[in-house]
């Protein structure tokens, strides 16, 4: 059967079209698959899974529709849901990944990952990114009331988009020679990652021998993208209309 893969959808109230869409993505082709992986920013923000207000339940309960109907649902966390947690796992049937993670896709060791830990030239990211995966600030920002993680969040993200305006293009994209080293270092042909927003396929060389990176692209509100591996076929990067 048919495995997926998607990220970036940064799903939250104010894109109710990318929400819908999700929504009928789940029902629809995530139906007729054996797999769904979330390679992460599939929420715009997520503050703890103590928190769920009437946006966030509706997305859970369709995730658990879809677990429940049979389609094994994988989570990896990105830099924008990294507080998901075990209590997110129960509620969806969803598989917590770790970053980086190599699973078997059509016969073929394949690497996963969200993508930011590949931009190691963007020094001050990485710095947060250290930060934000330390599990005692987490525990810290989970002690704190909703509406501090609410303004928290919102802070992080309009800190984020200052820092981002600012930047060179090519800071913010993956380091070559780290994609190399990781591949290596996990022995594969192969790996997907999402988090750029630069959906396409790269050919590069790793130990002498062919190899791949297959980048995931962001949601918008008419397009949708995802990786699809077919039985036999290798990963396949195409993109699909999120309207009805």
């Amino acid at each position: 059967m048919t495995t997926l893969l998607i990220s970036d959808l940064h799903l939250h109230p104010g894109a109710p079209e990318v929400a819908d869409g999700f929504l009928r993505y789940l029902d629809g082709p995530a139906r007729q698959a054996e797999c769904l992986y979330l390679l992460g920013d599939i929420f715009e923000a997520w503050i703890g899974d103590d928190h769920r207000g009437e946006f966030e339940t509706g997305i859970l309960e369709a995730l658990r529709r879809l677990s429940d109907a049979g389609t094994a649902l994988y989570f990896m966390h990105g830099n924008r849901d990294f507080l998901v947690g075990e209590g997110f796992a129960e509620a969806t049937g969803a598989t917590l990944l770790g970053d980086p993670s190599v699973v078997e896709l059509g016969g073929e060791r394949v690497l996963l990952m969200h993508g930011d830990s590949l931009c190691t030239r963007d020094e001050a990211y990485m710095a947060f990114r250290a930060k934000a995966r330390d599990f005692q600030w987490q525990a810290q920002i989970l002690a704190l009331p909703v509406e501090q993680r609410l303004a928290l969040a919102r802070d992080l993200r309009r800190q984020s988009g200052e820092a981002n305006s600012t930047k060179a293009e090519d800071i913010m994209d993956v380091t070559p020679s780290e994609v190399e080293r990781v591949m290596a270092e996990h022995g594969v042909r192969t790996l997907i990652h999402g988090h750029t927003h630069r959906p396409a396929v790269h050919e590069l060389e790793v130990d002498g021998q062919p190899a791949r990176r297959i980048v995931l692209g962001d949601w918008q509100p008419n397009r949708g993208w995802e990786v699809r591996v077919a039985p036999g076929l290798p990963p396949q990067l195409r993109d699909f209309p999120l309207s009805p």
